[in-house]
């Protein structure tokens, strides 16, 4: 029950930083919520008092809009100060829309244009390879960023090399920024395609930790061939009205009426959502 009331704690954390700054991107970042607990909390190996460690495991937020929620684990985590959330979005803060890597610890690659982040995962992957390191390098993609060209060519890199220190984790929460996903540009047979460029494929309910947790210790799923887990996610997930509607990818609930069932369904008093307004 412990990673569960964390999970609830980050989205409490992720929608009043995003009700004072005025922006970020709530229901995109909702939906990652339990991925980045399960990794941060059971899976990864990092050590808070030596971030630059050569041995260390290396996580991407390729999908860098959803920075709020890997602050906000950071901050749980005790590798950035938690007082830093207050400043998510403002003025001479370090903490941007977009995680940048010259300036907050724990970030290891800036991102924030979507397609990026699973090239840079798979240079650092290869660069384990040839220097003989046990570290894994896990990427968090999003679906609509799986449309780019650039995943499906370090998709065919990483088969190739066989990178199987290499983990990409899929929200594949049906839904980008302006429509769903699969009336966009549709993505199905989604694991055939990813079978097809040489990776070993498994699918998961990204909202329960402890099936993430144990698909993710079950790494690598196949000797030789890089790793894909598919989480199926809802966006928006834990505010009722956000939850599976494209409009939310990126607003912030300004009427009462929104805030109060925000308030009530996340669990958060009042006053404490005042407080943080100021």
């Amino acid at each position: 029950m412990e990673l569960e009331e964390i999970a609830k704690n980050i989205r409490k954390k992720i929608f009043l930083m995003s009700c004072r700054a005025g922006g970020g991107h709530i229901a995109p970042s909702f939906s990652c919520v339990e991925i980045l607990v399960a990794l941060y909390f059971k899976i990864l190996n990092i050590d808070k008092n030596d971030l630059h460690n050569e041995n260390r495991d290396r996580f991407i937020l390729s999908k860098g809009h959803a920075s709020s929620a890997l602050y906000s684990i950071l901050a749980k985590r005790g590798i950035i100060e938690e007082k830093l959330l207050d400043t998510f979005c403002q003025r001479g803060g370090i903490l941007g829309a977009h995680p940048e890597s010259h300036s907050i610890p724990g970030v290891e690659v800036s991102t924030g244009s979507l397609g990026h982040g699973l090239s840079f995962g798979a240079g650092m992957a290869l660069a384990g390879k040839i220097n003989n390191k046990d570290y894994r390098v896990f990427v968090l993609q999003s679906d609509g960023e799986c449309q780019e060209g650039s995943v499906w060519e370090a998709a065919a890199f990483a088969a190739h090399h066989k990178l199987n220190n290499l983990v990409v984790i899929v929200d594949y929460n049906k839904l980008q920024s302006l429509g769903r996903t699969n009336d966009i540009l549709s993505l199905e047979p989604f694991c055939d395609r990813w079978k097809s460029f040489g990776w070993s494929v498994k699918e998961v309910d990204g909202h329960d930790i402890s099936r993430i947790i144990e698909n993710l210790e079950s790494l690598p799923y196949t000797n030789n061939k890089p790793n894909v887990l598919i989480a199926h996610t809802v966006k928006g997930k834990g505010i009722s009205f956000m939850e599976n509607i494209p409009l939310w990818h990126y607003r912030i609930p300004n009427s009462k009426e929104e805030i109060e069932i925000a308030l009530k369904e996340l669990g958060i008093d009042r006053k404490e959502f005042e407080e943080g307004r100021k």
